[in-house]
């Protein structure tokens, strides 16, 4: 397979821990002690990192550095939005519109010199 291609799947599967770890917690351990949320996100974060990890070294084969992060933070902004309307239930706003296209221009400007390069054509 592709390693664009698993490495995207994986950091997306990642992605669903972190946003677990740092958020879940907020509607569901709301009453009980930080220490207690805290615990439970380090678990699930432990996750996160298994799956994240093996995603970065992955990429990196194939990758800059700062391409890898503009991909994470895609995918994150991916992950975060249904995250957001389906499971914290908040509504949706034209702010995540903007934050994508964002978004957008960063993938653009950082992989315009191809991948792997870290240089832009034309400088």
């Amino acid at each position: 397979m592709n390693t664009i291609i698993i490495t995207t799947v994986l950091l997306a599967i990642s992605n669903v821990f972190m946003l677990l770890a740092w958020y879940g917690h907020l509607k569901e351990l709301g009453d009980k002690p930080w220490y207690i949320a805290a615990l439970i996100s380090w678990g699930i974060a432990l996750f996160e990192y298994l799956i994240q990890v093996p995603a970065n070294r992955i990429g990196h084969t194939q990758l800059s550095l700062a391409q890898l992060k503009i991909m994470q933070e895609v995918i994150t902004l991916c992950v975060f939005v249904p995250f957001v309307l389906l499971y914290m239930r908040e509504r949706l706003r034209l702010d995540f519109l903007w934050a994508g296209l964002c978004m957008c221009g960063a993938v653009y400007f950082v992989f315009r010199g191809g991948m792997g390069t870290g240089t832009p054509t034309g400088q």
